[in-house]
């Protein structure tokens, strides 16, 4: 009986490692939220929005700065994982270290308070050109957080054909042979 019970937890502690190593996420946020922030730069996490977030993230986030002058909001768990996968990359590297600081640059935790708001740091809103509305868009592991007139500018440029970035992005070659026995 113990040593079935010491294979059970082998193979547990096994899977846990695998999930770590790989940063497997179960989280899938999703949603576009259009908010306004109060007059200290705080902003109130949609309840549709708040419902999707792990409780392990235990009402703590990360915020840093994102791409295309964004900001992106972590839940607390995925940050670490990550952190996790960031902090493996070769430092003994220069491009590693560049990607280091810029990725890390601006990090700040930040908390739910008790009306479910988190204060946006005043540096972080200046480099992405928040004023009072932001949009919130949920996707994958994160929330990017958007000036609501630069989100705006960013869905209006869509690309003249959104089907050739998909084929681009997620289309997988067809194989040579499927293509010759086309008739």
């Amino acid at each position: 009986m113990v040593g079935e019970s010491g294979r059970m937890w082998g193979i547990l502690l096994y899977i846990y490692t695998l999930k770590v190593q790989n940063q497997v996420s179960e989280i899938n946020l999703i949603g576009e939220f259009e908010c306004k922030l109060d007059q200290k730069g705080r902003v109130i996490l949609p309840a549709n929005l708040k419902k999707q977030i792990s409780p392990e993230a235990k009402d703590m986030f990360v915020i840093n700065r994102g791409f295309e002058n964004c900001l992106v909001l972590y839940p607390m768990n995925e940050w670490t994982n990550i952190s996790a996968e960031i902090n493996q990359l070769n430092l003994y590297n220069r491009k590693n270290r560049n990607f280091v600081r810029y990725f890390y640059r601006g990090a700040t935790e930040v908390t739910l308070d008790a009306s479910s708001r988190i204060l946006l740091p005043k540096t972080l809103m200046n480099y992405a050109g928040i004023g009072k509305e932001v949009i919130l868009f949920a996707f994958s592991n994160r929330i990017e957080v958007w000036a609501k007139d630069k989100y705006e500018q960013l869905m209006t440029d869509e690309p003249d054909d959104f089907a050739a970035l998909a084929e681009e992005v997620m289309g997988k070659p067809e194989r040579k042979e499927e293509i010759d026995d086309v008739p």
